[in-house]
């Protein structure tokens, strides 16, 4: 079981903290002959797998790295583009790594404001007034779990759908941040948390939650 990442939402929608905390490897290197036996595709600036898995390559990863050099989007280490120096036989055999692709700051700014957006949607479509807005978003390979405090701030944990002891967890975030960042003489409200001891006891935290599930009294 683990805890995959934390975010923090102002109540505009902007992002102003956010840690990955333990994302899964699902990177897989393999040596290709010509033809290349996977469909290869442009998306998002980067070129994915949209057809044929195997040995651990599923379809969504991105190429990572040609030859032990690492793409920059569309373009390998040396400028050309990925998918013509994948059709040329000259090249091969030739050294893939794919994986799960890395947001940007730009894409997790983005999706943090998606989310707030979503949350907001979520409330207005409750038929009951006073909804507390979505709480929990469940995959089959992690739950987010959300907790928005009165003053609008959310927390967001993406976890393990095993990993226990959230709700425990997400209180003891607010804990954290009302501790070492709200009685920071140094931050201003709805800014960007720079401080390191919120750092420090958020891991730990994290570490303890993954440990032994809820926070007991006096954790």
């Amino acid at each position: 079981m683990a805890i995959f990442s934390v975010y923090v939402v102002n109540k505009a929608g902007g992002l102003i903290y956010q840690l990955e905390h333990c994302a899964p490897r699902t990177d897989t290197e393999k040596t290709f002959s010509y033809p290349l036996d996977l469909v290869l595709r442009p998306h998002d600036e980067r070129v994915v797998v949209a057809f044929g898995q195997r040995d651990g390559i599923r379809v969504g990863h991105a190429v990572l790295a040609i030859n032990g050099a690492e793409v920059n989007g569309r373009l390998t280490a040396e400028g050309k583009d990925v998918l013509e120096f994948l059709s040329n036989p000259a090249n091969y055999p030739v050294s893939i790594r794919f994986g799960r692709h890395r947001l940007s700051s730009n894409e997790k700014l983005m999706l943090a404001s998606m989310f707030h957006s979503l949350f907001a949607i979520g409330s207005q479509l409750s038929p009951e007034v006073g909804s507390s807005g979505i709480e929990m978003l469940e995959t089959d390979t992690f739950k987010l779990h959300c907790f928005q405090t009165l003053t609008g701030i959310k927390f967001v944990v993406l976890a393990d759908p095993r990993q226990a002891g959230i709700d425990a967890l997400l209180r003891k975030i607010y804990e954290i941040y009302s501790d070492f960042a709200l009685k920071n003489p140094f931050y201003s409200l709805e800014m960007p948390i720079r401080c390191e001891l919120f750092d420090q006891n958020l891991k730990q935290a994290l570490e303890v939650a993954e440990k032994a599930g809820p926070f007991g009294p006096g954790s």
